[in-house]
């Protein structure tokens, strides 16, 4: 057993935030990152020691994410809150109306765009590191990130009527 507890200990605070760059949920992180490693400990005999301890428990980590989500079809995605101090509510409520059509934005985006978009700057993680996750390489990663920004500017565009 304290081989399991050695591995929670080095990975849980990197598969949380993980978990958090996907949902932005720090409950629900905790929730899916306790279930993560259930589902690990259950299929510890199909690590193959092909990849990092850390990527796979992040794949499992992104596919329990996706069960919440399948089972929650009707939850909405949950913004983070801007800790910025606003002037007056007139200008908070138009802040908080383009941080919505931002987000709306990248909701909208397909995969793997909107996770790596994601991951790039709410997770903070290097392109390496998305690579990683992804199973791809550091590149791939790169192409990507700037593919899902020409996305966003594209359909930024598209709303403002420019």
């Amino acid at each position: 057993m304290g081989e399991l507890d050695k591995i929670y200990s080095n990975y849980a605070e990197e598969v949380f935030k993980y978990l958090m760059c996907l949902c932005h949920n720090a409950d629900l992180s905790e929730e899916l990152t306790q279930e993560t490693f259930y589902q690990a400990v259950k299929s510890i005999d199909r690590y193959n020691g092909e990849c990092k301890m850390s990527v796979w428990l992040c794949q499992i980590a992104k596919h329990s994410y996706y069960k919440h989500l399948e089972r929650n079809k009707k939850q909405q995605i949950h913004m983070f809150q801007d800790d910025t101090l606003h002037t007056s509510p007139e200008a908070e409520f138009i802040h908080s109306e383009d941080k919505i059509a931002l987000y709306r934005i990248i909701h909208l985006l397909e995969e793997p765009y909107k996770e790596v978009l994601l991951l790039r700057i709410l997770g903070g993680l290097s392109f390496k590191e998305i690579g990683e996750i992804q199973l791809k390489n550091e590149n791939w990663a790169r192409v990507t990130f700037y593919r899902a920004k020409m996305k966003l500017r594209e359909r930024g565009k598209d709303k403002n009527g420019k």
